[in-house]
């Protein structure tokens, strides 16, 4: 398999729409429609490069035409693509408060008294709001926090940091009350 830690996931294809050949796509760009200006896309399916030849947002779903799919057979054997650009193919961000998310993967989590509790391993979107997963190294105990401003106060994306401060006063590895 090809290194991929120069990649970063821009979307992922889901089930073909309609017959002539279209699919929906979970886009991970800020603007959803943006996933079709990088040209050329990398995918998780060796020797598989997509092109996005028009795209629109259908309420909250994109709507994509790949290039040389043309019937619903060719767009269904899609479902499931991961679609990746080069890192280095990106905008590059000039306030110091702007980040990708995947900046923020195998960064120090810690809390605001500066303990480390594991490193960010992993970030969702599962439609309510971002969750941000922190493993443990020591244990191999997950976490999962809200990525929310109360939540995540503080990245140092430079200094190789992010604080957490637990909701509810819960630290990691504290049992709820019965």
């Amino acid at each position: 398999m090809a290194d991929t830690s120069s990649r970063i996931l821009m979307g992922t294809i889901g089930a073909a729409h309609g017959i002539k050949g279209e699919v929906r796509i979970a886009s991970h760009t800020q603007e959803p429609e943006a996933i079709a200006d990088y040209g050329p896309l990398e995918t998780n399916r060796p020797g598989l490069v997509i092109t996005i030849e028009s795209a629109r947002l259908q309420k909250t779903v994109l709507i994509a035409r790949i290039k040389g799919v043309r019937d619903r057979n060719a767009a269904e054997l899609l479902n499931g693509v991961e679609l990746y650009v080069e890192r280095s193919r990106l905008p590059e961000i000039e306030d110091e408060d702007d980040f990708y998310h995947a900046d923020l993967i195998g960064l120090d989590a810690r809390l605001d008294n500066g303990v480390s509790i594991g490193a960010v391993s992993a970030i969702y979107d599962h439609g309510a709001g971002d969750i941000l997963e922190v493993r443990d190294e020591r244990s191999g105990d997950t976490f999962l926090y809200p990525f929310t401003k109360a939540v995540v106060p503080l990245i140092r994306i430079a200094d190789g940091y992010l604080v957490i401060a637990p909701p509810l006063d819960a630290e990691p590895g504290e049992e709820e009350p019965d």
